[in-house]
């Protein structure tokens, strides 16, 4: 069932130890990992956008509005999240939050947005984050869409980058995931991960 949170997908990085290029268009199984993630969370989300500097007609085949960090020179998943969150002001007014992910985790839960959102209405928080195995993952959350100056005034007058940081100001719901078969929340960031995420994908359902 599809929610009324849209969400974007963060494809920023610049896979250094994979030599470079774009990790979401690495193939695992046969398919790239950003049409695992697309098939994941396009069911429970109201829309996707894709958050990626550079070159857009690269993502051109995937049919998504490619964003890029409107700040400047700022490497990091806060500087995309903001950019998302600043796309959803301007363009869908009536969304009041949004899900993040990172667009290199192929296997991430089906019902990671429901869970997501009940939990961050339980606790009445205004951020949600993923966790497994005893880590949170905080680049995959509920962000409030009313929060973005704030988290622009962290990003360009504080210099806060790391998301952990950020978070620690506010009321935040936490969601812990099983790690069986696999760590939906797996990402691949080496030639040995693709390797190993070939492997898990059979166990995954492909």
């Amino acid at each position: 069932m599809t929610s009324k949170i849209p969400a974007v997908l963060l494809a920023g990085g610049l896979a250094r130890r994979m030599g470079g290029g774009d990790k979401p268009m690495r193939t695992i199984a046969g398919k790239t990992i950003l049409a695992r993630v697309i098939a994941r969370l396009g069911p429970q989300c109201d829309g996707l956008i894709l958050n990626a500097n550079g070159d857009p007609a690269r993502f051109a085949a995937f049919g998504l509005p490619v964003i890029a960090d409107t700040i400047a020179d700022f490497p990091g998943p806060l500087a995309g999240i903001l950019t998302a969150l600043d796309w959803m002001a301007a363009h869908r007014t009536e969304v009041k939050f949004v899900l993040s992910a990172a667009a290199d985790c192929p296997f991430l839960p089906r019902d990671l947005v429901a869970r997501l959102d009940a939990a961050r209405i339980a606790v009445n928080a205004e951020l949600a984050v993923a966790a497994s195995d005893g880590q949170t993952h905080p680049v995959i959350g509920l962000w409030s869409v009313r929060l973005r100056g704030e988290l622009r005034h962290a990003l360009v007058e504080e210099d806060i980058r790391k998301i952990d940081r950020w978070t620690a100001r506010y009321r935040l719901a936490t969601v812990t995931w099983p790690t069986s078969p696999v760590d939906p929340f797996f990402n691949a960031n080496t030639i040995d991960d693709i390797a190993e995420a070939d492997r898990l994908a059979a166990l995954d359902g492909g």
